[in-house]
């Protein structure tokens, strides 16, 4: 049989990421009032001592978890983004663009709710890590609406751009916490409505840019 020893490193690792699993799946079924290091510890199935060799406190363990599931889900949807650049006329591609960040948002939703909270209170321990999140998640988008062929030769076409980016995140956040609550039921009607603020933004935008070429 083939030596399957985990040297101490990956043994390290793999109890790190038992312990990130283990406090996703307590904030899926129990909420937050059920986070505890010895909960997160019990359901990892390793012992409360383990936890301080990998974490200070839970605060710590939330922004890490924050940062896998930025690092699992951004991809995703900056390659969802990408293809509906690549196909502007495509009208599933651009749904597409909306789904995928919305299908995240929802898929653990007290998680979602707990970055959402604590990135509005200034004095939690966790706000300043989420408002960073936030911000590069804002610029990556501003990115991406570039790439989609939205203008940024200005500073007001810039600054414009930022606003729509705030826009469609604070729409995004608002559709699925509508959704999370029973107001929305139908992801795909949340989706058409994305849809139709970013085409009449981009179509805006994209006017005040053919104007100001014709007036030059």
């Amino acid at each position: 049989m083939p030596d399957v020893t985990l040297s101490r490193r990956e043994a390290k690792d793999l109890t790190r990421r038992r312990l990130l699993a283990s406090a996703l799946r307590i904030l899926d079924t129990e909420g937050e009032a059920g986070l505890s290091t010895g909960n997160v510890c019990r359901n990892a199935g390793v012992a409360q001592s383990t936890f301080y060799v990998h974490f200070r406190n839970m605060h710590e363990l939330l922004e890490a978890l924050a940062e896998e599931a930025d690092r699992r889900v951004g991809p995703v949807v900056r390659e969802a983004r990408r293809r509906s650049s690549a196909e502007p006329h495509s009208a599933e591609r651009l749904r597409e663009a909306f789904r995928v960040p919305l299908e995240a948002m929802c898929g653990h939703p007290e998680f979602f709710r707990l970055g959402v909270r604590t990135r509005l209170e200034p004095s939690s321990p966790l706000g300043e890590a989420a408002r960073a999140r936030a911000a590069e998640s804002r610029a990556r988008l501003v990115e991406d609406l570039v790439a989609a062929g939205l203008p940024a030769a200005t500073d007001l076409q810039r600054r414009r751009l930022d606003m729509v980016a705030d826009g469609v995140v604070a729409l995004t956040e608002t559709m699925a916490l509508g959704h999370l609550d029973g107001r929305y039921p139908d992801l795909e009607e949340a989706v058409d409505v994305l849809v139709a603020f970013f085409a009449g933004v981009r179509a805006q935008l994209l006017a005040g840019r053919d104007s100001d070429a014709g007036s030059s």
